[in-house]
């Protein structure tokens, strides 16, 4: 036992005392902090210059000043000022005095009609409020020339009421679905990232110590299968510290910054009205799925001779991984599909699917532990299988860039 503490901490600290390590975790701390700071960086550092566009009307109307107040309804950030030809407005557009202008003309059919022209159109938002603008005022003039009330013109306007309810007892409002559905994104991200790198991270971990021929002096003196488990723990214990500063600095920001978060961007995610049980699920799944991969990366690294066959090596790994997270992805629309279901019992993509049903809907915990002890049963199996790969494997220097190894490194570990 004494021999898998060694390998433990010294895989732990090696691993925790590298530049690359260190590097990473700083940039990830400053990038977590800008965006749960971002409402307020926008507000220190976002321009107030006003977007100008001048409007040319050719329909006789008079339409400039009713049009001027129905964008400013619209955009009030949007300034509008009138041209007398497109000779005028270009002008002012390669000033840059304008961003563009809005050629308004009549139209036998509809009344009049609209032409935006801008050196670029990239800037959809612009082009979108003047339409909206111009769709208002249309609107308004057609109810003068049908003399409708202002009662009328509301009653118009007016959708129908329009309600979801669930029937079943404990289902969740549209309101928490949409909350929950930000936050489940937000941990699928955590959960995809987090398993990815760490298993990968085990593999290479495993194939620099043989390239080194460091293996060699390890298995005389520790026995394989401690190295694995020690190694794996190793990596879960660096990923633990790194997810604890990463999420302690997320908490204490997004805590200080909460009452900018309840509207625009950031209610999409639902921060001020997070479960507890939503959380502590994703550390659930989190952990095994790192344990799952882990073990699985840990056999596969252990098959190469080379650091630069790693990737191609934990290939397979990483398809799983990515097919789980865009299978999750696609379920977020739809979280209660069959397929979802169906796939959230598959032990290799339970940790991101199940996941997904958890935050988004009121699942039976019958089904939940079932998911959570298929994923267990599966860690142990393959802890057995990968225990005899590992033992062979890291005795195999030849080439090994083919899934064939694993037959020759079982061969080799029934030798030992």
């Amino acid at each position: 036992m004494n021999k898998f503490w060694i390998v433990l901490s010294h895989t732990y600290l090696s691993k925790l005392k590298t530049k690359s390590f260190i590097i990473s975790t700083i940039i990830m701390m400053a990038l977590i902090l800008v965006l749960s700071n971002i409402s307020n960086l926008i507000d220190a550092f976002g321009e107030d210059e006003t977007q100008k566009v001048a409007i040319i009307d050719q329909t006789e109307d008079r339409l400039f000043d009713p049009y001027k107040n129905a964008v400013k309804g619209v955009n009030e950030d949007l300034s509008i000022i009138s041209a007398q030809s497109e000779k005028e407005a270009e002008k002012l557009v390669n000033a840059d005095e304008i961003v563009g202008y809005l050629l308004v003309e009549k139209d036998d059919r509809l009344g009049f009609r609209g032409t935006y022209k801008a050196n670029q159109i990239s800037d959809s938002k612009v082009s979108n409020d003047l339409l909206l603008a111009l769709t208002q005022l249309k609107g308004q003039i057609t109810a003068d020339d049908l003399k409708l009330t202002d009662q009328q013109i509301s009653q118009l306007n007016t959708p129908p009421a329009f309600e979801t309810i669930a029937l079943q007892k404990n289902a969740k409002t549209e309101e928490d679905l949409d909350q929950a559905r930000g936050l489940v994104y937000v941990l699928l991200f955590v959960i995809y990232f987090g398993v990815l790198m760490y298993a990968t991270m085990i593999a290479m971990e495993v194939a620099t110590e043989k390239t080194s021929r460091v293996m060699e002096i390890l298995i005389s003196s520790v026995p394989p299968v401690t190295q694995m488990f020690a190694k794996i723990m190793g990596i879960a214990l660096l990923s633990f510290t790194q997810m604890v500063l990463f999420f302690g600095v997320g908490y204490l920001s997004i805590k200080q910054n909460l009452a900018s978060m309840d509207e625009g961007f950031f209610s999409f995610f639902g921060f001020g009205n997070t479960k507890i049980s939503t959380i502590i699920y994703a550390i659930i799944f989190a952990l095994l799925g790192y344990f799952l991969y882990a073990t699985l990366a840990a056999c596969l690294g252990s098959i190469v001779s080379k650091i630069e066959d790693v990737q191609q090596m934990i290939s397979p790994m990483t398809m799983l991984v990515v097919i789980a997270f865009l299978i999750a992805m696609f379920g977020l629309g739809n979280p209660s599909a069959s397929y979802i279901t169906v796939t959230s019992f598959i032990p290799f993509f339970t940790p991101m699917i199940m996941f997904l049903r958890v935050g988004m809907l009121d699942v039976p915990f019958w089904e939940i532990a079932l998911s959570i002890a298929m994923m267990i049963i599966t860690i142990v199996l393959l802890g057995i299988i990968g225990a005899k790969i590992y033992r062979g494997g890291v005795l195999m220097y030849g080439s090994s860039k083919s899934l064939k190894s694993i037959k020759n490194a079982l061969q080799l570990s029934k030798k030992n």
